[in-house]
């Protein structure tokens, strides 16, 4: 363990309702709920303001609604969601060359490796100057924790939500951890919590008093020992710059259950085209093809096959997938797709198979996903609905013509400006017409068809990024010690 608390943990607060609200100033204190809007949606993220009414991530989409009714509920924009990430994590990047990013709003850094920090002061520093820079830049709050190790370095940080920072003296961590659930610790989810609770820890410090022997008699060699570790506060591990990538993959969840095999082809073919993108956009190639099918009464299939070298050409995944498809009973009705490739790789063999019959037959290379004409069920990325994973790219359309209007989404009209999507049905969407530094703006309503109403790229959350930092606001941190 380290003498001086110098890895960091952020966690940027309620980060996709966040982005909306920094984005929507009529949004701005008010509940807002992110996430897939189908009857099979889920919530991605709730700001604080929804969640006083129990609304949390991961939540059933209806659930929500009950519990909130009067909440904005938004679709999610994963564009500006990156594009804000992008300069988070680069402020990061400039603290250390260990920048060890969990998910779009979540990173550890190793600020002992950067030289900007080794005593609990200097982290105290760094720290404030971080939350203050990350305002400027973004308009967002993010929390920030700071320890001796990864593990409390992430307690620390949840202490200090929402947008605080709490410091770890090194030494104090075991009176800290001691009165706190054992779900607290990594690796403790319902069944271990729960199996723990019937023997009578319910505790860290009890983890700590049952012993080793006893933990690896309740839960296994490994995991008992590792628990145990974690009760000591004893955590090695190191924040490591570059995570290498086991597998990519797209799924897509449907509001209404796909009966037609072809449709259920189709899809098959859009996913496997939208995996490849992905895996070609991060520059790998895999060897191992999967299909995940869901099917109406909720049992869930995979099924692979391995080809005999790595491979990043459509045709050849599309084909690999249609042919697993085809081993699969769909008869009932399908839920949720999913095609994924694993055994990745940064080189491809050439000459698989012959590139795929496709290929003889000129229909090689990216397509684009309106190519498929798709229609039928509205299509929710699973990315889309609730972050377990999966695609962000829009929904397949069967005519350029009809425009769905997704609540939340950039517009821009001809007289009127710039816009987001308030709501639409029955042939009319509703605009209210704001901007980020704007004040709340007027609604108005349109035909779906308006040829004056467009879809529009969102607007920066502030303007004059990568000038120099404000100074920092909010509350001042606390240090523990």
């Amino acid at each position: 363990m380290r003498n001086a608390p110098t890895i960091l943990h952020l966690d940027m607060d309620a980060f996709y309702a966040s982005v909306e609200q920094a984005s929507k100033p009529s949004l701005r204190g008010k509940a807002v709920i992110v996430g897939g809007l189908g009857p099979r949606g889920v919530v991605a993220t709730a700001s604080y303001e929804a969640r006083i009414f129990g609304v949390h991530s991961a939540m059933p989409m209806a659930q929500a609604r009950r519990l909130a009714p009067n909440a904005a509920y938004l679709v999610p924009r994963f564009s500006i969601y990156r594009d804000v990430s992008e300069r988070v994590m680069g402020l990061l990047r400039e603290l250390s060359p260990l920048v060890e990013p969990l998910s779009l709003d979540e990173a550890f850094v190793d600020l002992e490796a950067g030289g900007v920090a080794w005593d609990a002061e200097s982290v105290r520093l760094v720290g404030v100057k971080l939350r203050s820079d990350i305002r400027t830049a973004t308009g967002l709050a993010g929390s920030v924790g700071l320890a001796a190790s990864k593990m409390v370095a992430k307690i620390a940080s949840e202490q200090a939500k929402p947008d605080g920072m709490v410091l770890i003296e090194p030494g104090t961590e075991r009176a800290l951890l001691g009165p706190m659930s054992v779900r607290v610790l990594p690796g403790v989810g319902p069944a271990t919590g729960d199996h723990l609770r019937r023997a009578g820890i319910h505790t860290v410090e009890e983890i700590a008093e049952a012993g080793e022997d006893e933990l690896v008699r309740l839960l296994g060699k490994a995991h008992g020992h590792a628990l145990y570790a974690m009760a000591l506060a004893h955590d090695e591990r190191p924040v490591v710059a570059e995570r290498e990538a086991k597998s990519v993959s797209v799924e897509d969840t449907y509001d209404v259950d796909i009966h037609d095999r072809v449709r259920v082809g189709l899809e098959v073919q859009r996913l496997a085209d939208r995996c490849v993108r992905r895996l070609r956009g991060a520059g790998l190639s895999g060897r191992t093809i999967v299909l995940k099918v869901r099917r109406y009464d909720f049992s869930t299939l995979t099924r692979s096959e391995t080809l005999r070298g790595p491979t990043d050409d459509p045709a050849v995944v599309r084909e690999a997938a249609a042919r697993l498809l085809d081993g699969v009973d769909t008869t009932g009705g399908v839920r949720l797709l999913g095609v994924g490739v694993s055994g990745l790789a940064d080189y491809t063999q050439e000459d698989l198979f012959a590139q795929a019959a496709g290929a003889v037959e000129g229909v090689g290379g990216d397509a684009d996903e309106g190519e498929l004409g798709l229609s039928g069920a509205t299509v929710t990325s699973e990315g889309d609905g609730g972050g377990v994973g999966g695609g962000e790219e829009g929904r397949a359309e069967e005519q350029p013509a009809e425009r769905r209007w997704h609540a939340g989404h950039d517009v821009r009209h001809a007289a009127y400006g710039h816009g987001w999507v308030q709501g639409s049905g029955v042939g009319r969407v509703t605009v209210r017409f704001e901007t980020p530094d704007s004040g709340p703006g007027r609604v108005r309503t349109f035909r779906v068809d308006d040829p004056a109403l467009d879809v529009a790229e969102p607007l920066p959350l502030v303007s004059g990024w990568g000038e120099a930092s404000a100074a920092a606001q909010g509350e001042a941190p606390v240090v523990r010690g």
